[in-house]
């Protein structure tokens, strides 16, 4: 069974998720679909407390109007800013609302990447009916193009034209499946499991999550949205301003705490960041949090005072809990392509890398840098950044990113 037939089997059964409380700025209005406006009606004399009655008259007529068709989105048919509102207040208070899956989600934040990517691929099939040395040429632009890398794409260009002249396979669609098939295959066979790219826990005290990489990739944010995540896995996190050399990083961090609802220890600007983390992880061991992560300033410029900064911060941890930082995550902004991957080596040189986050994926037509990262880099990608909600942040599934990246919104059609 081929790649793409093993992805298509795979989610072929996967049933839509049932939740209640996504947040209101969360919910889009094109995912109303037309069963979750039909018991608006029958539920709406439940929210005599919430929903005016002049509104709920508003969304009945909205209601009848999106029978007519299989599924329409409410901004089409609702004119008024108002009973916009109230269907989306009922869409979320009530039983019924669909929340994405992850692989939904992958499918929406890969969009950019699948039509860059297997449109050149199918275009290819368009141009060439038989494959010949110039098809292979193009395929290799297709991959490097796509931030596969180089010698990546190079090797793997090799091997399906070794694997063709074996097979005798002159189809370039037959090339194409071959190609995707050796791309991953090595990837999968590193055995990763889903369980293990989650952050570890340590299993006394407190866990330590050190985070960097460059100004502008997201690092903030992204520290952000792991907390959230497990905050609402009931874990008592505290949040370190280690960044500050960066002009308003420290409050950019503090507002996010605020927001979250999390503590967070922060300085002066210019304050000695080893000085943080050592009052951060006294109060964490001393007040029995389950997460600290700290925040790093985002300099590559001078290679040494990074690598000697960092050193000092571990240092330091190393002092008030032996086994800390327990994880160190680099961000990487997908969308920087094989600058990112040289980001990578870097910091690599200068600390312990145990995971890789790519960001901003939603905003790339070039999704290869997650294969380019595996092959050059061998840290593997741990979270993946698909989009701005807090929930677009995910665990990376090597699966759910193949289907978004091949097959994407072609089987939703």
């Amino acid at each position: 069974m081929g790649l793409l037939s093993y992805l298509r089997n795979k989610f072929k059964k996967e049933e839509k998720v049932v939740e209640t409380k996504e947040p209101l700025a969360e919910i889009k209005e094109e995912q109303i679909k037309e069963e979750t406006i039909k018991p608006v009606e029958e539920e709406a004399s439940t929210l005599k407390e919430e929903v005016k009655t002049e509104q709920i008259k508003e969304v009945k007529s909205v209601e009848t109007e999106v029978k007519k068709e299989t599924e329409v989105k409410i901004a089409a048919e609702v004119k008024q800013e108002d009973s916009s509102n109230v269907v989306k207040q009922v869409y979320l208070e009530k039983p019924g609302v669909y929340k994405e899956s992850d692989k939904d989600v992958y499918v929406r934040g890969l969009r950019k990447s699948n039509k860059g990517f297997m449109a050149k691929l199918r275009r290819l099939t368009s141009i060439f009916y038989k494959v010949d040395e110039e098809y292979f040429q193009d395929l290799e632009e297709i991959l490097i193009e796509a931030d596969v890398g180089v010698d990546l794409s190079l090797s793997l260009v090799d091997k399906a034209k070794k694997q063709a002249k074996i097979d005798r396979i002159e189809d370039p669609k037959e090339i194409n499946d071959l190609l995707i098939d050796m791309m991953f295959e090595d990837y999968r066979a590193s055995g990763v499991n889903k369980e293990d790219l989650e952050l570890q826990f340590a299993k006394e005290g407190p866990t330590v999550l050190l985070v960097v990489g460059v100004n502008g990739v997201g690092k903030t944010t992204t520290i952000a949205k792991l907390a959230k995540r497990y905050i609402d896995r009931k874990k008592k996190v505290l949040l370190v301003a280690g960044d500050t050399f960066r002009a308003g990083a420290s409050e950019q961090l503090e507002e996010w705490s605020r927001r979250l609802g999390c503590d967070i220890v922060k300085g002066n600007y210019g304050v000695d960041p080893s000085s943080l983390c050592y009052e951060g992880l006294n109060k964490a061991k001393s007040e029995n949090y389950d997460l600290v992560i700290v925040d790093t300033a985002g300099r590559l410029q001078n290679k040494s005072n990074l690598m000697a900064e960092l050193g000092k911060m571990s240092r330091v941890m190393k002092k008030i809990i032996p086994d800390a930082p327990h994880e160190t995550f680099l961000i990487i902004d997908a969308n920087t392509g094989q600058n990112g991957v040289e980001q990578a080596k870097v910091f690599k040189e200068v600390t312990p890398l145990s995971g890789i986050v790519i960001t901003k994926m939603d905003g790339t037509s070039k999704g290869g840098i997650i294969l380019a990262i595996r092959n050059q880099i061998g840290v593997p990608v741990r979270y993946i950044g698909l989009g701005e909600k807090f929930s677009d942040l995910k665990v990376f599934d090597l699966d759910s990113y193949l289907y978004g990246l091949l097959i994407g919104e072609e089987d939703e059609k």
